[in-house]
């Protein structure tokens, strides 16, 4: 079959990497994909928001089935647009449908389907710039740190978590009177501090059956030690050591089954991946955020970690059959570690030219930020690649990903150097 990828990331270089293994995949394309995924399928240069390009694309090739890596096309509804074409209906798309992208697309949508399925998350009320002094009030009603998150998509930089009452109410104007995060931030949700230990859970669904993949936790701050500004992600690691079975077991029952058969009950159309993010408060888990893709840089560790043919997991995704499929985990721990542009999460200079990707022995190097140019890898985005490594232990496996680093170079790289220090 003919599969296209959406997106340009270290998630998507992941996710054709997977696929090109199975025999399944005659032709692969990723649009707009980067200079990783050019060495294994075939990059055509249409953004993943650009739904009429990528009709005509997929009805000159011959494509079966769309995966869409990242959030912004399936809250704009890219899955809505192919099932109301009758010339591109019978593709598969792996991704939910518009009204069930609500679920990352909107925080207060996400916080309402948690209380209405009873599932446990932190208190919270959501305001706007007309009650904005009924934030401040309700701000003034909990403990320190405060929580404030944008309501729409705000390219993981939505969050803002501060110790100080009068600081957080600054921030809550700025999101939401100054318009901080555009639309974003026109509806902020304020919600209780959880004090724990956070880890990603990912979910395949077909709408009814689904499947569990294998833990994750990454690395949100630019800062060694946890400090410094939230990022799209600084490193991995999988599985999750302190995630014993009991404590799996309470993802599974308290949160997973209520989630997917919540999706029943509201008539939310899902086929696709739910990545839940987890804090573990005690012994508990709690649900911080949906999103409704895989994360990054986690599927940099959380697809070499699974043995099956993932085209057969797409298509039972697609098919309403993956109650058949049987999932097959690698027993090894699987770590990444992310180089990022110097400046990053804020300016950052791009074209750097990147070295040594040829010198790498026993890792996976996973481009994100990097392009092609003038037959050179050059950088490209703020997280630039991904170096992903197995173990027989997460600390070996992460041992390696740090000796290939080494062999690595573009000017002003940055990495941080304790991804796992904390387990």
């Amino acid at each position: 079959m003919n599969i296209l990828i959406l997106g340009s990331g270290g998630r998507e270089h992941t996710f054709a990497w997977k696929i090109a293994q199975s025999p399944k995949c005659k032709n692969l394309y990723v649009a707009p994909g980067n200079s990783g995924t050019s060495e294994i399928a075939t990059n055509v240069n249409i953004s993943a928001n650009d739904f009429e390009a990528i009709k005509k694309l997929v009805l000159k090739e011959g494509i079966n089935m769309v995966v869409v890596g990242p959030e912004d096309p399936l809250v704009q509804g890219v899955h809505d647009y192919f099932l109301n074409d009758e010339s591109i209906k019978h593709v598969s798309v792996i991704g939910p449908q518009r009204i069930s992208a609500q679920l990352e697309g909107s925080k207060e949508f996400a916080k309402e389907f948690l209380y209405r399925h009873q599932i446990p998350t932190a208190a919270y009320e959501s305001f706007t710039k007309d009650t904005v002094e009924n934030g401040y009030a309700f701000l003034e009603t909990l403990k320190p740190p405060y929580v404030l998150k944008a309501d729409g998509l705000a390219a993981g930089k939505g969050v803002v978590i501060l110790n100080d009452l009068d600081e957080a109410k600054a921030e809550l104007k700025s999101m939401l009177v100054d318009a901080k995060f555009g639309q974003a931030s026109n509806k902020v949700v304020i919600e209780e501090f959880l004090d724990g230990i956070e880890l990603s859970c990912f979910v395949l669904t077909d709408g009814k059956n689904y499947k569990i993949l294998p833990t994750a936790k990454d690395y949100k701050r630019i800062g060694e030690g946890d400090t410094g500004l939230n990022t799209g992600g600084m490193g991995a690691v999988s599985p999750v050591p302190f995630a014993t079975d009991d404590f799996l077991n309470k993802i599974e029952e308290r949160i997973v089954k209520p989630t997917i058969n919540g999706f029943e009950k509201d008539h939310l159309p899902y086929v696709g991946f739910v990545f839940i993010g987890l804090i573990k408060v005690g012994d508990d888990p709690k649900v911080i955020e949906y999103n409704v893709r895989m994360g990054d840089p986690e599927t940099e560790v959380v697809l070499p970690r699974l043995k099956n043919d993932f085209v057969d997991i797409l298509q039972a995704m697609a098919n309403g059959t993956l109650d058949k499929i049987n999932i097959e985990i690698d027993e090894r721990a699987a770590t990444t570690i992310m180089l990022v542009s110097g400046g990053y999460p804020e300016a950052y200079e791009t074209d750097k030219e990147i070295t040594g990707v040829n010198l790498i022995e026993d890792s996976i190097a996973f481009h994100a930020g990097a392009q092609l140019k003038d037959g050179k890898i050059v950088t490209s985005g703020g997280r630039v690649m991904a170096i992903t490594s197995y173990g027989n232990t997460y600390k070996e496996a992460i041992k390696k990903s740090y000796q290939n680093i080494e062999r690595l170079h573009f000017d002003k790289m940055y990495y941080r150097k304790d991804i796992g220090f904390d387990l």
